[in-house]
């Protein structure tokens, strides 16, 4: 991705986001511009217009973490948005990276010991791109629809999620899934701006899927950590399960998902029906 077109993108979406009412200032008169003006974003962080506008033009090489947090402060930026705009901040300080061929990951087997001994919940191993690269029984078993679209893993969740058939069936608020998917891809993009793969995901996933580019103009950005999401189980039914993101720290750009339910609730009675479901079809499988 260019780096500038990024920032000029992300800087100007979320000034148009932010009224004056918001931002605490007076407003008068008739505004030909939606959300605040350059002048007011650069009074409110202490620059000259000028200085803000050569930043919102894309130019962040050289600029402090004093002044990028004092744009983020201004423009009412979240804790997301702001680490967002330090990373195109420090992707543009740095020369482009030569590509380079990127080898298999290697999944350590203590970590498949533990995704295996996670045996009421279930859980994968994701990498930065979303590529789920290993999942314990009940997790592949959750995830079947994404699982049989491809012979063997890794199968990257992106893909399923705006290319895949059954997604939307799979995914009883897809829009809001999808939107939330976009914007953490968003995220990871100006985490590893030099990323050929990533970079060709991105690309694939404008040009195949008008939802995605869409989504992706509007500038979000995400971080997946904990939460809730429903599922439409083709065998089990509905569920809505507790999601945990934890990162590995010794291992980069990994980490583990799982996704659980309080026992005796629906969604808990559920997760039993998928386990005693999964071992049915290993056993078909297997015999």
């Amino acid at each position: 991705m260019d780096n500038r077109s990024e920032v000029r993108a992300f800087l100007s979406s979320r000034r148009a986001k932010l009224s004056p009412e918001q931002a605490g200032i007076p407003a008068y008169g008739s505004r030909r511009v939606a959300g605040l003006r350059r002048g007011e974003v650069a009074a409110l962080a202490g620059v000259s217009v000028e200085y803000y506008t050569r930043l919102e033009r894309g130019n962040l090489a050289g600029v402090s973490d004093s002044v990028l947090d004092a744009i983020a402060r201004a423009l009412r930026l979240d804790d997301t948005e702001s680490a967002h705009l330090h990373h195109l901040a420090r992707a543009a300080g740095r020369p482009p990276a030569r590509p380079r061929r990127e080898k298999a990951p290697e999944i350590r087997p203590a970590i498949r010991r533990v995704l295996d001994s996670m045996t009421g919940v279930p859980a994968f191993l994701r990498n930065h791109r979303f590529d789920v690269l290993a999942g314990n029984p009940l997790g592949l078993a959750l995830y079947a629809p994404m699982v049989a679209s491809s012979p063997e893993l890794p199968v990257n969740s992106m893909r399923f999620t705006f290319l895949g058939p059954h997604a939307q069936a799979f995914y009883p608020e897809w829009p809001q899934v999808a939107r939330s998917a976009v914007a953490a891809l968003r995220t990871a993009a100006a985490r590893h701006p030099d990323d050929p793969q990533l970079m060709n995901l991105i690309g694939e996933l404008s040009m195949r899927s008008e939802p995605f580019r869409s989504w992706w103009a509007a500038q979000d950005v995400y971080v997946h950590r904990h939460g809730t999401k429903r599922f439409r189980h083709p065998a089990i039914g509905e569920l809505e399960l507790a999601f945990e993101v934890l990162e590995l720290s010794g291992d980069d750009n990994l980490t583990v998902l799982t996704y659980s339910a309080e026992a005796g609730t629906p969604s808990g009675d559920g997760l039993e029906l998928l386990a005693s479901w999964a071992a049915t079809q290993r056993s078909a499988v297997s015999g």
